[in-house]
């Protein structure tokens, strides 16, 4: 299924500075690649932990070639068209839930972008009828784990442990995302305390159901 596209937006940070919002297209690879192209490779590792240099045609294919219902991606950019950041969601085998990823270039980190473009991404995870991120915490970070618990109801426990992550679970604000705690873990995040899922997983995610649909498809048919 594909979901319908919203046009594309402006919004003006806490610096003043304007961005557009918009949805991700297929013809947006070069602007990906920029944006990969343009992050620090500390930047790089933390948000994708990979050393890789550029992206692939495949990962390229993957960033941009959405359904904007299962896989969503709210693209920034300046007024030049230069790009600023990315936030996504792939919804996983719940269907209420998605993995969220955000990578901001190093020049717009700390401005605000990335609530700017979590909060668009918000709306459309809103809008297609999903009710919570997935986001992943460093298993040995005592204070990460206890800010979640400090401001999310029900003091959230984690759901399932990886090597030296924990992964909890984020229910979305309906009213905005500046005082919530997606907000307060995006600001853990820009600190380094807080580790967002990066896009790599949810590539594996996204492969491992497009194969299992792959492998229903060609199953004879009674």
């Amino acid at each position: 299924m594909t979901a319908a596209v919203h046009p594309e937006t402006q919004v003006t940070l806490a610096d003043g500075s304007v961005i557009t919002l918009r949805e991700v297209r297929p013809d947006d690879k070069d602007a990906i690649a920029a944006g990969f192209a343009a992050l620090s490779p500390e930047s790089r590792y933390r948000r994708f932990f990979t050393a890789m240099s550029r992206l692939s045609g495949s990962d390229l294919r993957y960033l941009t070639e959405v359904d904007h219902a299962d896989h969503e991606a709210v693209l920034g950019f300046t007024a030049d068209g230069e790009p600023v950041g990315v936030a996504r969601y792939v919804r996983g085998d719940i269907p209420e839930e998605a993995e969220v990823a955000v990578a901001v270039v190093d020049a717009w980190q700390g401005r605000g972008a990335a609530t700017a473009m979590l909060e668009r991404l918000i709306e459309r995870a809103r809008e297609n009828d999903i009710e919570r991120f997935v986001a992943s915490v460093l298993q040995e970070n005592e204070e990460a784990l206890e800010l979640f618990r400090s401001v999310a109801p029900g003091d959230p426990q984690p759901r399932r442990v990886v090597p030296g992550q924990v992964e909890l679970l984020i229910t979305l604000p309906d009213d905005g995302i500046r005082g919530s705690l997606l907000g307060r873990a995006l600001r853990s995040a820009a600190s380094g305390r807080v580790e967002i899922h990066p896009w790599r997983l949810i590539r594996e995610r996204l492969q491992r159901l497009a194969d299992a649909r792959g492998a229903g498809e060609n199953r004879p048919r009674r």
